[in-house]
């Protein structure tokens, strides 16, 4: 398998979808890398954040992971890896981080990530090894659908309850997403395509113009991007490898596998072509750029349902935009001053975008469902389906002593154990 691919160069037709192994022409496919950018830099810098990490690490090992990932399944696997909200649970429980500033247990955090990227690169080799029957049979199409739907629902209270802080920024969101949406359905050709991106600057444009303008809201301030150095390296750190948080962090591996297989599937659908053939080089790809991240004092990744979204709404599967956006995610890493520009971006604009990405996410999981022809008269789906939507949706919390399983680890080991116990035999 030849590691970098030969992209095909195709026109930008209205409507045709480009293919993993096809791409635009580089200006276009540079633009379309932005807007992945864009689609991933909410989460990936709000996880570290809510961790007491540091969000320039965490863009930059995201960078990093993705050309990893892109390097394991030899380009044919079109994902962006970002920081993975299923470790925020298990980081807070094994740190015992109070919530603000920088996390004082950092090293005990970051050796428990890297300890689960082991993990997860063993189940890849395992998977390489002897193929995914076993996996499909604890995941079937019903599970993975309901886990990825359950992501972009558990997501959904992050823009709504912490992103819109006043009435106006309420107000804003929706700006947002309603010009999002205008541009998805009324214009044609790469604007279209650049929905997302298009979306943002001119919902951007107008809180400038209400805020600085009209004196509305709070005003968008462009001072931290003068102030902002061009070149600096982030804040790395060191893992320490403690057995306790080892083994709080290191089951999320489980979560990384429903995440990254329901989005295989996905893609797989909607590019009409079969990628399970990588799907053990695509968590062995996933496992070690976890290993890194953590090695270095970032967060656990994984592939992102937040881009796969905006590759539904696209249809613009090439792996090519995808090394720009983790180019691009470096440049951030390394430049403060790049890291300032996006971070200038309105709290709210980012909301209403979080919005449409994170629905979008919730759709993909019901498109599995409909692509797998999932039959809900089958009591066993339907229940499966229900209980884990509600649990997730829900942050349905379980502890085990110091242990808190959150509502995407309940909503994903619920759903496998579910099917497992209510599935009929033979």
């Amino acid at each position: 398998m030849s590691l970098i691919p030969q992209w095909r160069e195709v026109s930008a037709t209205p409507g045709a979808v480009v293919a993993p192994d096809e791409r635009l022409p580089w200006p276009q496919t540079a633009a379309l890398g932005v807007q992945h950018v864009i689609a991933m830099f909410g989460a990936t810098v709000l996880a570290p954040i809510l961790m007491g990490f540091d969000p320039n690490v965490a863009i930059l090992m995201s960078g990093i992971g993705t050309l990893i990932f892109f390097v394991m399944v030899g380009g044919k696997v079109p994902s962006y890896l970002g920081s993975s909200f299923a470790f925020i649970g298990v980081v807070i429980a094994a740190s015992g981080y109070a919530g603000s500033g920088p996390n004082a247990n950092l090293g005990v955090a970051l050796g428990g990530i890297v300890a689960c990227g082991a993990l997860y690169t063993a189940i890849g080799l395992l998977v390489m090894a002897i193929g995914t029957k076993w996996i499909e049979s604890l995941m079937p199409p019903v599970v993975t659908g309901a886990v990825v739907a359950v992501i972009g629902l558990n997501l959904a209270g992050i823009p709504v309850k912490n992103m819109a802080p006043t009435g106006f920024d309420a107000w804003m969101q929706a700006v947002t997403f309603v010009s999002v949406g205008l541009v998805a359905v009324y214009t044609r050709g790469m604007t279209q395509r650049l929905l997302i991106l298009v979306g943002l600057i001119v919902a951007s444009i107008v809180y400038a113009i209400l805020t600085n303008g009209l004196g509305m809201g709070k005003p968008i301030d462009l001072s931290g991007i003068a102030n902002a150095a061009w070149f600096g390296a982030p804040n790395f750190a060191a893992p320490v490898f403690d057995g306790k948080a080892m083994l709080l962090i290191a089951p999320v591996a489980i979560i990384l596998v429903a995440e990254n297989l329901g989005h295989i599937k996905a893609v797989s659908a909607m590019t009409g072509r079969d990628l399970d053939r990588y799907m053990g080089r695509a968590f062995v790809g996933d496992g070690v750029a976890t290993m890194v991240s953590g090695a270095s004092g970032g967060t656990g990744v994984t592939t992102y349902a937040e881009n796969i979204g905006v590759m539904a709404a696209t249809k613009i599967y090439s792996t090519a935009m995808f090394v720009v956006a983790a180019l691009i995610a470096i440049l951030l890493g390394f430049s403060p001053k790049f890291g300032a520009l996006i971070q200038a971006i309105p709290l709210a604009v980012m909301g209403g975008v979080s919005i449409v990405v994170f629905g979008l996410i919730a759709v993909a999981g019901a498109k599995i469902w409909v692509d797998n022809r999932v039959d809900f008269s089958d009591n066993t789906n339907l229940i499966v389906a229900a209980v884990t939507l509600v649990l997730g949706t829900g942050d349905f919390t379980l502890k085990f002593g110091g242990f808190a399983l959150g509502g995407i680890g309940t909503a994903t080991f619920g759903a496998i154990l579910l099917h497992a116990l209510l599935r009929k035999r033979g």
